[in-house]
């Protein structure tokens, strides 16, 4: 097994009687192009390993936009819970027409591992999220208790938390929540966009494994999810978010609102004043998992 790139921190700051630290290192999942990553580290760690919980940002963000505004942190430190930001997706590969659109390639890597050649060395950020950091952050010895892991996001970034919670057969994470999530990629034009781009077999492979209304039609065990999104996004009302989708699978599947919590807030819309204000109720629902 080939030795694990070392990190370099590149940025610290004090918050919350926490750090953030900002770090890059040499991805392996990305065809060997330089990633990086933010990770806030409470007060706890201190004193003992704290549990994880990874966010996912959405389309056009990198690993500073959940936290710089996603408000998560406050609540994060008082409960104890470090917070991994992931970038997005691969930057420099060079990848066709991956700089043509804002909704594809660069900052929109859908959170899978394509299997079309032209983007398959670079565009693997399932594999980095659930396996390339994990790795490297514990050969650096950061405080983490890999044994209580949870994972959320938004947008993009949500469709990655609940289909990488839903997909995983290792049950790496213990619940799963998101804003505004794509909730049924393979019948809105974000997802059938991505899937055509990034799949050997297009929207039919997307289907089949990276698609959270289908993926969850064929769970019976018992899962914890949250999802939250506003009536007033105008992603929602042009059909690319699907929420109801999502919510009829999983009644049809037997989960009820204990395992699978679906709630609309009227006027909300799309940003990050959306997501900072129901930051901390994501956070303690992740707590009542991380902490049992």
């Amino acid at each position: 097994m080939a030795a694990l790139p070392a990190l370099e921190r590149l940025s610290t700051n004090k918050t919350f009687e926490g750090e953030l630290n900002k770090y890059k290192f040499k991805s392996s999942a990305l065809g060997d192009l330089d990633a990086q990553f933010n990770l806030f580290i409470p007060p706890a760690a201190a004193q003992r390993n704290v549990p994880l919980l990874t966010y996912l940002a959405g389309l056009t963000c990198t690993e500073d936009n959940g936290a710089q505004k996603g408000n998560f942190l406050k609540t994060a430190s008082a409960e104890g819970i470090a917070i991994l930001f992931p970038d997005t997706s691969p930057r420099g590969a060079g990848a066709p027409h991956e700089t043509d659109s804002w909704d594809f390639g660069v900052g929109a890597g859908f959170y899978l591992n394509a299997t079309n050649p032209e983007y398959s060395k670079n565009y693997n950020m399932l594999t980095h999220v659930t396996t390339e950091l994990p790795q490297v952050m514990e050969a650096a010895g950061l405080p983490i208790d890999w044994s209580r892991q949870s994972i959320f996001g938004h947008s993009m970034g949500g469709h990655g938390a609940l289909t990488i919670y839903l997909a995983s057969e290792t049950k790496q994470y213990r619940s799963a929540s998101a804003f505004s999530p794509i909730s049924n990629p393979s019948k809105c034009p974000w997802g059938e966009k991505a899937f055509n781009g990034y799949l050997k077999n297009g929207v039919e492979e997307g289907k089949q494994f990276y698609d959270a209304t289908e993926l969850i039609s064929k769970r019976t065990d018992p899962i914890h999810i949250l999802i939250d999104y506003g009536t007033s996004d105008a992603f929602y009302k042009q059909e690319q978010l699907l929420p109801e989708n999502f919510l009829k699978a999983a009644r049809d599947a037997g989960y009820d609102e204990f395992q699978v919590r679906v709630r609309h807030h009227e006027g909300y819309d799309h940003s990050y004043y959306f997501i900072s204000t129901f930051a901390s109720d994501h956070v303690h629902f992740h707590a009542n998992f991380l902490k049992a």
